[in-house]
């Protein structure tokens, strides 16, 4: 199988720098264009399924990608981003200011450090892998998820046997990563953004997670 990994295009909240985790939030104007982009780099592929988040800006993103290509979108809550608990609609520098020692004990990538009122990196990294398996188990020969920087890459640690304390991976809004799952799996590319500069769009207007 080769599964195609999206993270949604930029959203309201991107554009403001502030925390997003599962507030529903929409695609910007931006994120709308970046959207469009996308669509136009899988039209002429095959693909068997699409899978995304229900959160608005996943959700958008992939209905702009699934249009042309004439597929339902298959939501799974699994795919969620974090929940960031009193993180969520606050930008970090607010949480610096009245919360320190959250923000450092976020900052330390202690994988089971569970934000108050949210979850675990752990945990999101446990429930990403698990709606991976599912996508895998369908026997799909190629797929798309359109989700979140936070759960993609948790997923993939888990899967590609990396230590929860390490974190690799950093999505850019509209990026295209593709694994091949045959029995194993093999990262084939990672934050591809091609697409975007030949849709004019500036690579340098993709904000990383969160």
């Amino acid at each position: 199988m080769l599964l195609y990994l999206v993270r949604h295009g930029q959203s309201l909240y991107n554009a403001e720098r502030r925390i997003q985790g599962q507030i529903d939030v929409r695609l910007s104007p931006f994120g709308l264009r970046q959207g469009a982009a996308l669509a136009a780099a899988f039209r002429s592929l095959t693909i068997d399924a699409i899978y995304a988040s229900p959160l608005a800006r996943a959700h958008e993103t992939a209905e702009l990608i699934a249009a042309p290509l004439g597929l339902p979108i298959h939501a799974d809550d699994r795919l969620k981003e974090i929940n960031a608990g009193v993180f969520q609609g606050v930008l970090w520098t607010e949480i610096e200011q009245h919360s320190p020692d959250l923000a450092i004990r976020w900052r330390e990538q202690n994988p089971d450090f569970v934000i108050p009122g949210g979850e675990s990196r752990r945990a999101l990294a446990e429930r990403g892998r698990a709606a991976f398996e599912a996508i895998y188990a369908a026997g799909h020969r190629a797929a798309i998820v359109v989700a979140h920087g936070g759960v993609l890459a948790g997923a993939l640690k888990s899967l590609l046997g990396i230590p929860m304390e390490n974190n690799p991976f950093s999505f850019y809004n509209a990026s295209i990563s593709k694994l091949s799952w045959d029995r194993r799996i093999k990262l084939l590319t990672l934050n591809q953004l091609d697409h975007l500069a030949a849709a004019g769009l500036d690579e340098s207007d993709s904000t990383g997670d969160l």
